[in-house]
């Protein structure tokens, strides 16, 4: 596979301080052309050539962006429908009950953490590194690149042009975010397209996860401009095959999610039920909004660190099925661990697949 690995691709949006590399002549048009629509055979049904929006979106892209139409026409024409995917973005049947241990289980076992303790001692002085001039803690970042891809065991095998367009298309609309979600994933496509076409890469090589993430760390392809950085040194960006560059990337993915050097991420809770308002500390979800005193006068005993806490906390419930649900007060580091994905549970298995990881070392 051709990797998306040229500066050109993190310096589309963002400022960029190393040299320029070479990039090898433009294919022609015809030869472009022919090479897409071989390639659109290998995975999906069918291709959006015949939609008037697909296309639509094609010229005006085209237009803001000043690439060339009838690449665009071609590359957007030629992705094919995935209909397995927009099932997969459909949330679970209302009423659904949520279970923390099950979910813990699926990222935190023996295979995932015996994985984790090779990647932290092969690439240990990378993983301080980040550390030092991140600020983000290395079990948080072993905690992501497990949870996501194995340490690069499992990175996805869907083209990522395919499922951006079926996304950026096709977005079910029994999802109750769709209108939402349909717009984030045609602003993905119009990223990827553009840096594979600055890349002179063809857009339909890179393979990735079912909602267009790639490499190592996961990365949709608007994260991928705006934090990857070339942490190995070697003059390119590469997070499908640099551990190193997915380092960097991840722990300064967090510094732009206004990651706060030394604090915890959560902290233990107990109640006391007969002061205890859990509808009112919940109403906010995971975003951090009461004080520890405010948090405490609600019914809340936090332990002793987290009484001395000066930043806002949140009252995160991770439901445990029929049983009772497992509380902790997250900080503004737990709720920079859910702007990678939003989800409480994601965040608490990040950070425990990251301290189990640490402890077997």
């Amino acid at each position: 596979m051709r990797l998306l690995k040229s500066v050109a691709i993190a310096c589309v949006a963002v400022a960029c301080a190393l040299p320029a590399l070479a990039s090898p002549s433009k294919p022609t048009k015809q030869a472009a052309a022919k090479k897409t629509a071989a390639n659109s055979t290998v995975q999906g049904g069918v291709p959006y050539a015949n939609r008037p929006d697909a296309m639509a979106f094609a010229d005006d892209l085209a237009t803001r962006r000043g690439l060339d139409r009838e690449w665009v026409r071609q590359a957007i024409g030629q992705a094919r429908l995935l209909s397995q995917v927009p099932r997969l973005m459909l949330p679970p049947p209302v009423g659904t009950p949520k279970n923390w241990r099950v979910y813990r289980s699926r990222f935190i076992d023996p295979v995932r953490i015996r994985a984790g303790v090779r990647f932290w001692q092969e690439h240990r002085e990378a993983l301080e590194r980040a550390e030092a001039e991140y600020g983000v803690p290395v079990e948080i970042i072993v905690g992501i690149i497990g949870v996501e891809t194995i340490y690069g065991q499992q990175m996805g095998n869907f083209r990522v042009m395919d499922a951006l367009a079926t996304l950026a298309f096709d977005f079910p609309n029994a999802h109750p975010r769709a209108k939402e979600r349909r717009e984030f994933f045609q602003r993905e496509l119009e990223q990827f397209l553009s840096l594979t076409n600055r890349s002179n890469i063809d857009p339909f090589e890179p393979r990735g996860s079912y909602a267009g993430a790639m490499g190592l760390g996961q990365f949709m392809p608007s994260s991928w401009v705006r934090y990857a950085v070339d942490f190995d040194g070697d003059g390119r960006i590469d997070l499908f095959r640099s551990p190193v560059d997915a380092i960097g990337s991840v722990a300064n993915y967090f510094k732009g999610h206004n990651w706060t050097t030394g604090m915890p991420t959560h902290y233990g809770v107990q109640f006391d039920t007969a002061r205890l308002q859990l509808d009112t500390l919940l109403a906010p979800d995971i975003l951090p909004t009461f004080s520890a005193a405010s948090m405490q006068a609600k019914g809340v005993v936090l332990d002793a660190a987290g009484a001395q806490h000066t930043g806002p906390l949140a009252l995160v419930e991770l439901q445990n099925g029929g049983d009772v649900p497992t509380y902790v007060a997250g900080t503004e580091n737990f709720y920079a661990i859910t702007r990678y994905n939003w989800s409480s549970y994601y965040a608490m298995a990040v950070i425990e697949l990251g301290r189990e990881v640490a402890a077997a070392r």
